[in-house]
């Protein structure tokens, strides 16, 4: 082969190698899905849901679900995220509620994962946010299906 012929082979090679590896990018990785069927029937022998006392568990299922329907728009995942949080503030103004019942809910202490001087009130904040960024960001990557929706909000969204 010539020289020129080489050349023209490798740039096609590369190109196709170059499409293959887009494809791979793009691709649903759909095991990352929540399924949210399966959380509305437990199997018989699955341990029972979180009751609705469970606080933190009412504003993950809020903030997940509202992630999970938000994430298809085109806006950035941390407005996306935002939102999320936004439509939860019913519920985790009843986590916060529980909270203040306990103990001084402004005292302050260190968090544990970074450090800082914080509170209950600002860490439950820290949470649901950053719960939410990873459901928009895990509902996107694998092109994930939202949960039914009934009226304008995901069906089982404590608001």
């Amino acid at each position: 082969m010539t020289l020129k012929a080489l050349i023209t082979a490798a740039c096609v090679a590369g190109l196709g190698l170059a499409g293959c590896n887009e494809r791979q990018m793009k691709a649903a990785n759909t095991g990352l899905c929540y399924d949210f069927k399966a959380a509305k029937t437990p199997a018989p022998n699955a341990a029972a849901p979180p009751v609705a006392t469970d606080a933190t568990a009412a504003v993950e299922d809020c903030v997940r679900r509202w992630a999970y329907t938000l994430a298809p728009s085109g806006d950035d995942a941390d407005a996306v995220s935002e939102a999320a949080v936004a439509a939860c503030g019913g519920a985790l103004a009843r986590w916060n509620q529980q909270t203040v019942g306990q103990a001084d809910p402004a005292a302050e202490a260190l968090s544990i994962t970074t450090g800082q001087p914080t509170n209950p009130l600002a860490e439950h904040n820290t949470f649901a946010h950053a719960r939410a960024l990873l459901y928009v960001v895990q509902a996107r990557a694998g092109h994930c299906a939202p949960p039914p929706a009934t009226g304008g909000a995901p069906e089982g969204a404590a608001l």
